[in-house]
């Protein structure tokens, strides 16, 4: 079916989105035009909002309302310790926890040869110069156990390293209430390499 202009750049811009595919997309353009027009006037107002009002950290590289941002202003955040995050999601899902409390490094980005994206494509340097200061004591990669976080953590971990700081990996394997039986092979061999003594 051949769709009329509008609709086709409607779900055209929905397919930008990603993980978004041709039938996705449609099924979007399609819920925004059965809402109301005042719903639809207040969506595109907040998506404008959203753009106009959120900010880069100048320090961290976090999404927030002011730069720099809540946790890098804060006071009660331990200075010696950067965790550094691939997005800013990453860095929400530990926030969640409330089990870290120092400050975050947030990459934008992974090295990805394959999508033309190099160390110099994300914040890299940015996070060199950060660890000048002295009261950082340790670095701590939070990056996804993907060939592209392997690369960035094994890259990032040979330039800390002259530094003097100490660099640690967050632990992987089975999530909490997962059947051992069924997990894959590569997620049973990073819990194993990841166990710690029972005290």
């Amino acid at each position: 079916m051949i769709y009329p202009k509008s609709i086709a750049s409607l779900i055209e811009q929905f397919q930008k989105f990603p993980s978004v595919g041709p039938k996705s997309a449609q099924r979007m353009a399609f819920f925004l035009l059965r809402m109301s027009k005042s719903d639809v006037e207040n969506f595109a107002k907040t998506v404008i909002e959203a753009k106009e009002n959120t900010k880069t950290c100048e320090i961290c590289f976090n999404l927030s309302s002011s730069s720099p941002c809540e946790i890098c202003s804060s006071t009660s955040r331990d200075k010696s310790t950067i965790c550094v995050v691939s997005e800013s999601k990453d860095l929400i899902a530990i926030e969640k926890t409330n089990e870290y409390k120092g400050l975050y490094h947030v990459l934008q980005g992974l090295i990805s040869p394959m999508d033309g994206i190099g160390a110099e494509d994300i914040r890299i340097k940015e996070l060199l110069n950060r660890l000048t200061d002295e009261s950082v004591k340790e670095v701590i990669l939070a990056l996804s156990p993907s060939v592209e976080g392997e690369a960035t953590s094994l890259y990032l971990t040979k330039l800390i390293k002259p530094f003097g700081i100490k660099v640690s990996r967050i632990a992987f394997g089975l999530p909490v209430g997962a059947d051992l039986e069924y997990a894959d092979e590569i997620t049973i061999a990073k819990a194993i390499e990841g166990r710690h003594e029972i005290d």
